[in-house]
């Protein structure tokens, strides 16, 4: 994407920029023009230039002023200024290389030596900015890529990115947008305007230059979203819907893990920033290849992390209710007792128990029975704490541990379950199945309690204490 260098002539003789600008768009450059000097500024802060040529003489404006003020602004103190001139050459000389003016060229200037030094001034220009880009790369690359390998989730990942790209390239917009070939809409994983954006859906419609990236593969630079061809249809919707035009430029740059297409990196300017280029382009290139290796390790401890908990969810989970197992309560239970005694606090454990579940069977069939089950659990779970654990003991029984529980707290608790149990309607829609529970609850520190075996003991004893009373209570 070589485009040719941009230069600005500003000069109070109509004639002769006119000359100068032909003659230069004549060897390949792209000229621009500041009459008089003025309005000097506005074009330097409108388009990034490759060289400034600059008459000292001017009616309205001192040039050397202008010079000065040039070379004192840090975002063109590595423009090279041509001084032009009808001074004597050792004054206007000396005068132009102390205000730090790459070089001087007097008038009338003969066209050859002209080119000569344009050409030259360019190179140094270039091969400076080029330098500096590198070595301004090679260490914002190695921050970042020290950022970028410290964090183990990819969410984590994108984050960086968008934050150090749009820093290090004094934009304001920066965003990943996940979307594969031929998609009509993406997902918006991080971006740097808005930090706590994620998943996103955005409509690519809107977004020519990510289509256009993501079904070939090819970087794009929208340098003017009001010139380039590439947004005419957008344009022309904006117009019609009214709709303020803030994006100025903008490059959309593909990436693949694992050597499939999975997004796009979205760089924007308004029209408060400078115009993004090439060099930007580059480095935006060179932190998402380096990036793609994190990423991808990234991924495959999520989905080892991820694999290991699926496994230990299915072997710690009862399948038909989504409650722990009996394995995982005897586990739990354990920790439980090991920290109440630790710290001196209470345990409770109620063991419960569905009244008649057989009948239940043998009434309404085993599937329903199995809706009951079910159905209880969920209803367990919707009044259990954060702390608390609910796991289904065996048959119908279930087993519901609070830590950090009072006698008169559990009892509130047993209460509340017992009454939320006989007014559910369980069972299938238009057939209500009336189920009621009986409940033991036993608690630590307790005489009789040595250990999480001894507490269930104990729970699984009042619970039988609760039946034998006439079922649809608790005892403890």
């Amino acid at each position: 994407m070589t485009v040719a260098p941009k230069i600005l002539v500003a000069d109070d003789d109509q004639a002769l920029s006119r000359t100068l600008s032909w003659i230069l768009k004549e060897n390949g450059y792209d000229v621009f023009t500041a009459p008089g000097g003025e309005h000097l500024f506005e074009h330097l802060t409108a388009e990034q230039f490759d060289l400034l040529l600059l008459d000292i003489m001017m009616p309205k404006v001192d040039g050397l002023q202008l010079l000065q003020r040039v070379k004192a602004d840090p975002r063109f103190k590595d423009l090279p200024v041509l001084m032009i001139s009808s001074m004597p050459p050792e004054e206007a000389t000396v005068r132009s290389l102390g205000l730090g003016a790459a070089d001087f060229i007097p008038k009338p200037f003969r066209v050859r030596e002209l080119l000569a030094r344009v050409k030259a001034h360019l190179r140094v220009g270039r091969e400076l900015n080029q330098a500096r880009a590198e070595a301004r790369s090679r260490s914002e690359m190695m921050d970042i890529m020290q950022e970028v390998t410290a964090s183990l989730k990819p969410e984590e990942i994108y984050g960086i990115l968008v934050r150090r790209v749009a820093q290090g390239l004094s934009i304001s917009r920066c965003s990943i947008i996940m979307a594969n070939p031929g998609d009509e809409s993406g997902t918006v994983v991080a971006a740097f305007e808005n930090p706590m954006l994620h998943n996103l859906q955005v409509d690519l419609k809107r977004y020519p230059e990510i289509r256009r990236a993501l079904s070939t593969g090819e970087t794009v630079l929208v340098r003017d979203v009001q010139t380039d061809p590439l947004y005419r249809g957008v344009r022309e919707e904006w117009v019609a819907e009214g709709r303020p035009v803030e994006t100025r430029s903008a490059v959309a740059l593909r990436f693949s893990l694992r050597q499939q297409p999975v997004g796009v990196f979205f760089l924007r300017t308004t029209t408060e920033d400078a115009p993004l280029n090439e060099h930007d382009v580059q480095f935006a290139e060179e932190v998402i290849i380096a990036a793609v290796a994190a990423l991808e390790r990234a991924y495959d401890l999520e989905n080892a992390v991820l694999g290991q908990e699926q496994m230990r969810h299915l072997a710690e989970t009862d399948p038909l209710t989504n409650c722990f197992n009996r394995r995982a309560l005897m586990e739990k239970l354990e920790q439980e007792m090991d920290r109440a005694a630790r710290y001196a606090t209470m345990l409770t454990c109620m063991m419960v128990d569905i009244d008649n579940f057989k009948q239940i069977n043998d009434t309404y069939g085993h599937l329903v029975g199995d809706r009951v089950l079910k159905q209880l659990a969920n209803l367990l779970k919707r009044e259990q704490r954060s702390v608390d654990i609910v796991a289904r003991y065996g048959g119908e029984e279930f087993v519901v541990l609070l830590p950090e529980t009072t006698n008169a707290e559990s009892r509130n608790f047993a209460e509340r379950i017992l009454r939320r149990v006989s007014t559910h309607d369980f069972g299938e829609q238009g057939r209500p199945v009336r189920v009621t529970i009986s409940a033991g609850i036993a608690s630590y520190p307790d005489e009789r309690v040595s250990d999480g075996e001894s507490l269930l003991r104990l729970a699984d004893t009042h619970l039988y204490r609760a039946k034998s009373d006439g079922r649809n209570r608790f005892r403890d």
